[in-house]
Parts: structure tokens; C-alpha cells; sequence
């Protein structure tokens, strides 16, 4: 029998491990990738999952010693010893790479809360990404989200936790059915002052180009805005869950597009 957590699996043997965390890479994945034999294949399926914690880190490559994965996940155990999944990306390996990840001399800006690659952000803007992509997705959230769902319930648990970094992902997990544990009000606060009138608005003054005035009708935007500062904080304490099988009806941004 499966166990029921992070920490469990981790206790396994490794080839088990291994064996259970692949169950939700998905098949779109390996179909367009023509990825056979991962179980065995250390090169391009990588792990992070010591016995004794109660997190793990999956990277899986397209190709051996590639730059990014094409997929990358970190889940731990939550107090509760509920699933919470900390960081989930989806990269196309085929597209273009923005290095707002690291500045010009190879420091990384974890995630631009440190520090900000400012021209890679701007060329990454322009092209369509949003914050914290370096590369275009893949656009298989949904199989990605079922599939997922599929290994949760596998461990027995009925709903799962997500921790969205930047604002477009909360918009994005809205609309896939999640829920708000934490953080409602802080979205629907930021939406209020991206109306017409509000203070968030006001400041998409066109002072740079993170902060242009037609921001506030566009999620991807917005986004770019608030991680130039306009909330004057960085955008954190926002938790959501979803029940597996199940789609909320959470809208923080009506009428607002991508």
C-alpha cells in the first residue's frame, strides 16, 4: 500500500520512490518528448527525496545536461499531512529563454524577490511571458491538473494545497477550480484598486514599462505591476486548495482578461 504522505514515500526504497512521483508526470509530456524508460533514466528524471524529509523535488529534462527542465516540481507535507505543492513549471524547451532568473553576472534573483534582471523582465514582458517565466509553457495545465489529481487521490487525500507565487498564478488556479485558504480579500482588494478611481490604477502611471496605463484591464499586466512594487509589498501570504473532482466557482477578477 502507498503511503499516505511525503514523508512516507520518502521512506521507501528508491526505485519505489521513484515509481510513485513519476505517476503524475504527464503523458503529454512524455508523448511529445519521446521520453521512454524514465524510471531508470537519472539523466533526465531527477529527484530530491532524502529519507527523513518531508519534501521532494522533481526535475524532468527533454534532454540530457538541457539548461531548464520542461517540468519541475516541489511538494511537501503540510502540518495537517495534507499535499501542498510549493512550485509547479512547465517550461517549452523550444522557445525562447529570458534570463530573469539570474543578472547579468550569473547571480540568481530568486525569482526577482531579490534581485531583478530589469532588461531580460522587460524583453520577457514583451514577448508574452509573465512574471517568473524564463521560458514560454507548454500550455497543459489541465491534463497536467487531472493527472495530478489522479496521484492524490492514489495516496488517499481528497484535496491538495498550492502556493501561488505572483498574481497571474492565483488568477490561473481560480479558474481551474481552487479555492482560497488565505488571501481572498488581499485579491479582492487588489482588484478594487485596479478599478477605475482606485490607487493601484493611479499608479500605472506609464513611469516605466512595468507600469503601463492599459495594465489594469489585463491579468498577465497586472502582474508585471505588482511585481514592480505597486502593492508596495511583495505579494505573498496567498494559499489555496482544491478538492479533487471538483471546480470552484472563485472569481477575484471578473470581466478582467489575460
Amino acid at each position: 500500500m502507498t503511503p499516505s504522505t511525503i514523508g512516507g514515500i520518502n521512506k521507501l526504497p528508491e526505485l519505489e520512490k521513484r515509481s510513485v512521483y513519476s505517476r503524475y508526470i504527464p503523458k503529454e509530456l512524455i508523448e511529445r518528448f519521446d521520453l521512454s524508460d524514465l524510471m531508470n533514466n537519472k539523466d533526465l528524471l531527477q529527484f530530491r527525496f532524502a529519507e527523513g524529509s518531508s519534501d521532494v523535488e522533481m526535475t524532468l529534462y527533454h534532454q540530457a545536461n538541457f539548461q531548464d527542465p520542461i517540468l519541475y516540481a516541489h511538494m511537501a507535507d503540510n502540518l495537517n499531512g495534507q499535499i501542498h505543492i510549493l512550485l509547479y513549471i512547465l517550461n517549452n524547451p523550444e522557445s525562447p529563454r529570458f534570463d530573469v532568473d539570474k543578472m547579468p553576472d550569473g547571480t540568481p534573483t530568486r525569482f526577482g524577490i531579490r534581485f531583478r534582471n530589469i532588461e531580460a523582465e522587460i524583453n520577457a514582458m514583451n514577448a508574452g511571458l509573465s512574471p517568473g517565466q524564463v521560458r514560454e509553457g507548454l500550455h497543459i495545465f489541465r491534463p497536467a491538473m487531472a493527472v495530478f489529481e489522479k496521484f492524490i487521490l492514489g495516496l488517499g487525500h481528497e484535496m491538495y494545497y498550492m502556493e501561488p507565487l505572483y498574481y497571474h498564478n492565483a488568477i490561473i488556479f481560480e479558474r481551474h477550480g481552487f479555492k482560497y485558504q488565505m488571501g481572498r480579500r488581499q485579491m479582492e482588494s487588489i482588484n478594487s484598486g485596479f478599478q477605475p478611481g482606485g490607487g493601484l490604477r493611479q499608479m500605472l502611471d506609464d513611469s516605466n514599462p512595468f507600469r503601463s496605463s492599459n495594465a489594469a484591464e489585463s491579468i498577465r499586466l497586472r502582474s508585471w505591476a505588482i511585481h514592480d512594487g505597486v502593492l508596495g509589498e511583495p505579494f505573498t501570504n496567498v494559499t489555496m486548495y482544491k478538492q479533487v473532482g471538483k471546480k470552484a466557482e472563485t472569481n477575484t477578477a471578473p470581466g478582467i482578461s489575460w
